[in-house]
């Protein structure tokens, strides 16, 4: 029971993710930026609400709307492009790391009424997990419920292992290009420092080439 209550806890913990609204109009794109190590398995979930004007509330929305999700990278990569309904599941998996670019926009429909074109759209998206409950259900019993959420801590683990190597990554690379441009910067102030100096010298060399030749000295 102790280990159970355990796992409970360290699942919460550990299964965190990014969930928040946004609002839109009729057929506004919002995108979202998701920096994203390589082979990981990225799980969108997201509810559309329609703003009605006789309640002055966010509602369900009406059937028939739907929403464009597009996952693109920063190459112009396409990973999704699909239709869904007010509301749904999307997964992806990245193929290499960096930020990845999740769009969404309504579909237009003439028997969907708008009221005030205004659509609230609540987003969760979840990165290297996937879908405890469904494995859960299908459980027998405790022991095995235990070993699937054992196995589930252990992909999690292994993402958070996979997540804290890109991280380090990021910030050696980001560290030699600050050297790099600290460096550059240095080179450079001793160019112009040199290049003063030059210029200094001609002209006092010009300056007292002229007084010379006037006799002035």
């Amino acid at each position: 029971m102790e280990i159970h209550i355990f796992l409970s806890l360290f699942s919460f913990y550990l299964s965190m993710s990014s969930a928040f609204y946004f609002h839109v109009a009729e057929r506004e794109e919002k995108c979202i930026i998701e920096d994203i190590p390589n082979d990981t398995w990225i799980t969108g979930t997201y509810k559309v609400e329609q703003w009605d004007i006789k309640h002055q509330d966010f509602l369900d929305s009406a059937p028939g709307l739907g929403m464009f999700v597009t996952v693109t990278t920063y190459n112009d990569e396409v990973l999704l492009s699909r239709l869904y309904g007010p509301q749904g599941t999307f997964t992806f998996t990245s193929h290499s790391p960096g930020e990845h670019i999740i769009c969404l926009e309504s579909n237009s429909t003439k028997l969907i009424s708008f009221g005030g074109s205004k659509l609230r759209i609540h987003l969760d998206i979840r990165i290297g997990e996937h879908d405890l409950d469904a494995v859960i259900a299908q459980a027998k019993d405790k022991v095995n419920e235990v070993s699937y959420k054992l196995e589930h801590l252990t992909e999690q683990i292994e993402q958070i292992i996979k997540e804290q190597n890109y991280q380090r990554e990021r910030e050696e690379n980001f560290r030699m290009t600050s050297e790099d441009t600290n460096s550059n910067v240095l080179w450079w102030a001793l160019v112009q420092m040199l290049i003063l100096m030059s210029v200094g010298i001609f002209q006092m060399k010009s300056l007292k080439d002229f007084f010379i030749a006037k006799k002035l000295v």
